[in-house]
C-alpha cells in the first residue's frame, strides 16, 4: 500500500466562511430556545462566576478601606492559619460528622419513600401524600428552626405531655449537646425526604413496565421486584446524587446550623460554616473567611473526583 507523504494540510478559506454560517444559522434558527436560556446564564455568570474573581482576598490581607487592588499581599498566610488554630480540629470533626450522619441517614429517606409511593395504587391517595411531603421543602429553615423550638423547648409541646400526662422528667431537648446532631438530622430529613424523591420517582418511571410484569409472571414477590428491578434501575441516579453530596460534604448548612446553636451546643454544634462567620464575619477578618471557603471548594472537587473515578471503577457511569 502507498503511503501518502506528510504535509500539512490546509483549511481551505471558504470552509472556514461555511463552517461559521452555518454556526450563525443554527444561532438564527434556535434564537428562541437561546433567548429562554440566558436568564439562567446571566444568574450564573453574575451571581456564581463573577464572585470568584473576589477570592482573591484570600491571598491578600485585605481592607475594606484598601479594596481589592491596593490591600498587601499574604501569601498563603489565612491558609496557615486555618490549621494554627486549636478550635480547628473540633470544627472540622463536628462538620464531618454531621456530614455524614447526613449522608447515612437523610440521603437513603429520598429513596425509601420514593420506593414507598412507587407501590401505592391508589392515584388520588398517592397524589395526596406527595404534596404532603413536599410542603415542607418550601419552608424556611427559620420556620422549621421555630416549629422546633415551640414543640422542644422547657415549656414546649412535647416536655408538657411528658410532665402532666406520662409524670416523667422534662428532657432539654435544646440545651443537652448529646440532642443537637439528631436533631439537626432529623429537620433534614423532615424538610427535604419529599421533595428528594421528585428525582427517583422520575427515575422509576423509567423503568419499563414489561419486567415487572415478567417478574410477577415468574412468581417474584413485592420485595424480590423491588431487590431486583427497582433499585438496579435508581442505581445510577443514586451513585450520581451521591457524588454530589460528597462535594458537599464540608458544607453542614449554615442557616439551619447558626439558628439551632446555643452556648450550651457551641463545642458540639459549631461548624465549619459557623466558624467562618464568628471568626471571619464577626471579627471582619474577611481574608481568612475567604481562605476557609476556598479550602472547602478544594477538598469538595477532591471528593467529587475520587467518587467519580470509583463509581467507573464499578461499571457506573459517573458525572463525565
Amino acid at each position: 500500500m502507498k503511503q501518502l507523504p506528510d504535509t500539512a494540510v490546509s483549511i481551505p478559506a471558504n470552509f472556514k466562511k461555511s463552517r461559521f454560517r452555518s454556526f450563525l444559522s443554527r444561532i438564527n434558527r434556535d434564537k428562541y430556545l437561546l433567548l429562554l436560556m440566558l436568564p439562567g446564564l446571566l444568574y450564573f455568570l453574575i451571581y456564581k462566576y463573577l464572585p470568584l474573581l473576589g477570592s482573591v482576598i484570600a491571598f491578600q490581607d485585605y481592607s475594606p478601606f484598601l479594596g481589592i487592588f491596593n490591600s498587601p499581599w499574604a501569601g498563603m498566610k489565612h491558609f496557615a492559619a486555618i490549621f494554627d488554630d486549636s478550635e480547628i480540629v473540633r470544627v472540622l470533626w463536628n462538620t464531618l460528622n454531621i456530614s455524614f450522619l447526613q449522608i447515612l441517614f437523610a440521603f437513603p429517606a429520598p429513596i425509601v419513600l420514593a420506593l414507598m409511593l412507587n407501590e401505592v395504587r391508589h392515584e388520588l391517595f398517592k397524589r395526596v401524600i406527595q404534596s404532603i411531603v413536599y410542603l415542607p421543602h418550601f419552608l424556611s429553615w427559620v420556620i422549621i428552626a421555630g416549629i422546633t423550638v415551640i414543640f422542644l423547648r422547657s415549656g414546649g409541646l412535647v416536655n408538657t405531655f411528658l410532665d402532666q400526662v406520662l409524670g416523667a422528667s422534662k428532657i432539654p431537648f435544646l440545651t443537652d449537646p448529646a440532642f443537637f446532631k439528631p436533631l439537626v438530622v432529623l429537620q433534614v430529613i423532615w424538610k427535604e425526604a419529599g421533595w428528594g424523591t421528585v428525582i427517583f420517582l422520575a427515575a422509576l418511571a423509567g423503568i419499563n413496565p414489561s419486567l415487572y410484569e415478567a417478574a410477577v409472571m415468574d412468581g417474584a414477590s413485592r420485595w424480590r421486584r423491588i431487590w431486583h428491578i427497582t433499585l438496579p434501575g435508581l442505581r445510577s441516579t443514586i451513585v450520581i446524587l451521591l457524588i454530589l453530596r460528597l462535594g458537599n460534604v464540608l458544607d453542614s448548612g449554615f442557616e439551619q446550623i447558626f439558628l439551632m446553636l446555643n452556648p450550651f451546643t457551641m463545642e458540639t454544634g459549631n461548624v465549619l460554616d459557623t466558624y467562618v462567620y464568628f471568626k471571619g464575619i464577626i471579627d471582619t477578618n474577611f481574608s481568612f473567611a475567604t481562605a476557609v471557603g476556598l479550602f472547602k471548594g478544594a477538598v469538595g472537587l477532591i471528593l467529587v473526583v475520587a467518587a467519580n473515578r470509583i463509581a467507573k471503577r464499578f461499571g457506573e457511569e459517573g458525572l463525565y
